[in-house]
């Protein structure tokens, strides 16, 4: 069967695609493999700095901070 070479549209995804190549990505620890950030054109990317090949995750200001309160509040602690 042949590969199809159609690009898919993501349904709900009005993010940009973003230059990351010259992003200052900030990380909240000195090892490897821990999450960075980066502010760029008024969004906030995520990756794994272990990792920096892979593909980030962009939010918007008002997701990262639903994120960010969600996280202070322990929505994604381990139970």
């Amino acid at each position: 069967m042949a590969e199809s070479t159609t690009q898919q549209t993501l349904v709900g995804w009005d993010k940009p695609d973003l230059d990351l190549s010259k992003a200052d990505w900030r990380s909240s620890s000195q090892g490897t493999g821990d999450v960075q950030i980066a502010f760029v054109e008024g969004f906030i990317a995520m990756r794994n700095g272990g990792r920096p090949g892979s593909p980030s995750l962009i939010f918007s200001p008002a997701e990262w901070r639903a994120f960010v309160l969600n996280a202070r509040d322990g929505e994604f602690d381990l139970t």
